[in-house]
C-alpha cells in the first residue's frame, strides 16, 4: 500500500518533503514524532494520521492551537490528496503532485490547466499554493474541490436511521430558509430575512457542535 507524502510549504521546516510515510503516523514539536516541526507553535505531539480501511484519517491530539484542514479548523477530518494541514506557522501539502492529479482527474479537473491558468509560469499546483500565506484562503477551485462526502458502507441499520434523521433536519431546515429568500433579479442578488440569517447559523451552530461531539464523544456539550 501506497504510504503518505507530506511537503512542508511554510514554516521553519520549508521546503522539507516526506516520502512514503507508514501510518499510523505523528506530528508534533518532540522527537519521536515520525515529523518533527521546528515551531513553538506546534503541540509536542499535534497530529496523527491512521489508516480506516482505504481511508486516511487525521486526528487533532488535543493540541493547543489546534488543527486545520484547508483552512477549517477539525478535530478529525478524512484526508484527500491536496488537502492542506496547518499548524502552528507550519503548512503542510497532503500527497504527491500525481496523487493530487489522480484525485483532480478523478472529478474531471485537468491538474495542468487549473496549473496554466493559475501560474502561466508553468510552475506546479504545489509550488504556487506554497507562495500563499498559511491562513489566506485559498482559491474554491484548487483546494476546495470538497467532493460530496460518501456515506460509510458499513452502518448498522440503526446508525443508518441515525444518519437519515439528521439529513432529514439539515434538509428541512435548508428548505425553509430558501424558501423564506427573495430574489432580486436585476442585481443577480439573493435577500434573506434577519429571521431567516438567524436560522441559518442556528443550524451551522448545531452542526459545529455534532461534528465536536462525533469527533470527541467526551466533550461537553452543555
Amino acid at each position: 500500500m501506497k504510504g503518505v507524502t507530506l511537503k512542508i510549504l511554510h514554516g521553519a521546516d520549508r521546503g522539507k518533503v516526506y516520502d512514503d510515510l507508514q501510518p499510523p503516523m505523528t506530528v508534533g514539536r518532540e522527537e519521536g514524532n515520525d515529523i518533527q516541526l521546528n515551531d513553538e507553535r506546534v503541540s509536542r505531539c499535534h497530529f496523527k494520521v491512521q489508516r480506516d480501511k482505504d481511508r486516511l484519517v487525521l486526528t487533532d491530539l488535543d493540541s493547543t492551537n489546534g488543527t486545520k484542514v484547508n483552512g477549517v479548523e477539525c478535530q478529525l477530518k478524512i484526508l484527500r490528496h491536496g488537502d492542506l494541514i496547518s499548524v502552528g506557522r507550519s503548512l503542510m501539502l497532503f500527497g504527491s503532485e500525481s496523487q493530487i492529479a489522480e484525485r483532480l482527474a478523478a472529478i474531471g479537473v485537468d491538474s495542468s490547466a487549473m496549473a496554466r491558468e493559475l501560474n502561466p509560469s508553468g510552475s506546479s499546483i504545489a509550488l504556487e499554493l506554497g507562495n500563499r500565506e498559511p491562513n489566506s484562503p485559498l482559491p474554491a477551485d484548487v483546494m476546495q474541490l470538497l467532493e460530496f462526502p460518501e456515506i460509510p458502507d458499513d452502518l448498522s441499520p440503526g446508525q443508518r436511521a441515525q444518519v437519515c434523521e439528521i439529513l432529514d433536519y439539515l434538509q428541512s431546515r435548508l428548505k425553509r430558509l430558501i424558501d423564506s429568500a427573495k430574489t432580486d433579479d436585476n442585481n443577480q442578488e439573493v435577500l434573506l430575512k434577519f429571521a431567516g440569517w438567524q436560522g441559518l447559523l442556528d443550524t451551522q451552530a448545531k452542526l459545529a457542535t455534532m461534528s465536536r461531539k462525533v469527533s470527541d464523544p467526551e466533550w461537553p456539550t452543555s
